[in-house]
């Protein structure tokens, strides 16, 4: 099973920035990262219609798979699917599943992204933020790691201490 982190912040905090450089970071190290991104979009089409896929779908099929050379993209129902479920199913062959948002995750590590000062800290809402990331003057809070935003080499190092990562062999 992958080791599994998240990484929360309100809205335009820069979750998208901070996840592509720990895993920039992380793939660099030579782990195999795979990122589960969640969003409140609805709707979002992958397959246009008209395509094999899309028939597919209308035809009722819960999950269709489409295999290429070059990848795979696969498109399911959810129907809440908690993220620890999703990393496993669908990422088991990572060394690291890095959640952008899921700050809800049960049993997850979650790391805190903030560059706004006049919203709420997301650590004293929900369970399970081991650190935060920002440039802003924010009170210590124990058991709890601080970086600035430019320490992504310290933030990875952290992440990897502390979820013990190991290689898979598969890089």
């Amino acid at each position: 099973m992958p080791a599994m982190i998240t990484i929360i912040g309100w809205h335009n905090s820069g979750k998208t920035t901070l996840v592509s450089q720990v895993v920039r970071q992380l793939s660099r190290q030579g782990y195999r990262v795979a990122v589960i991104k969640s969003t409140k979009e609805v709707g979002i089409v992958f397959d246009p219609p008209h395509t094999d896929t899309a028939r597919h779908r209308q035809a009722g099929a819960a999950t269709v798979m489409l295999v290429a050379p070059d990848q795979i993209t696969l498109r399911t129902d959810n129907r809440n699917t908690p993220f620890r479920e999703l990393a496993t199913r669908y990422c088991a062959d990572a060394d690291i599943v890095i959640g952008e948002g899921f700050k809800n995750a049960e049993g997850v590590a979650k790391i805190e992204v903030r560059r706004e000062e006049d919203q709420p800290l997301l650590r004293d809402q929900v369970s399970g933020v081991i650190a935060l990331v920002s440039d802003l003057e924010i009170a210590d809070t124990p058991g709890c790691a601080r970086f600035r935003l430019d320490q992504i080499k310290e933030l990875s190092a952290f992440i990897e201490i502390t979820l013990r990562l190991t290689f898979s062999g598969r890089v």
